[in-house]
């Protein structure tokens, strides 16, 4: 898994979860210092996970999937990705979702 190398990957509704934490961050708690910098946390989150996407615990869902759940924890906030492997010589990280760890996560994923 150490020597996989991972392309990366986001689903369009990653970047709607993001738009909206960043626009309620932004706009309505009027922090826009913190929004930027929520922005850099996800993104360097992301990028530090890429080398080793496979070496953490996969998130442990009722429903079955083709490929399993990971979660990066990021604040209040958690990113869930998938690997896929399709092709061995270059597996995909693909980000999926970002919810707040607040939300019914078992409805959004």
């Amino acid at each position: 898994m150490l020597n996989s190398k991972y392309k990366l990957r986001y689903l369009p509704v990653f970047y709607e979860d993001l738009e909206k934490a960043v626009s309620y961050i932004a706009v309505s708690l009027k922090n826009i210092e913190a929004a930027n910098s929520f922005i850099n946390d996800v993104e360097k989150s992301i990028k530090n996970r890429l080398p080793v996407a496979e070496s953490f615990e996969q998130y442990e869902s009722h429903k079955e999937r083709r490929y399993p759940y990971y979660r990066i924890y990021v604040g209040n906030f958690i990113i869930y990705y998938v690997v896929i492997d399709e092709d061995p010589a270059e597996k995909v990280m693909e980000v999926r979702r970002l919810l707040y760890n607040k939300q019914n996560q078992k409805k959004h994923i």
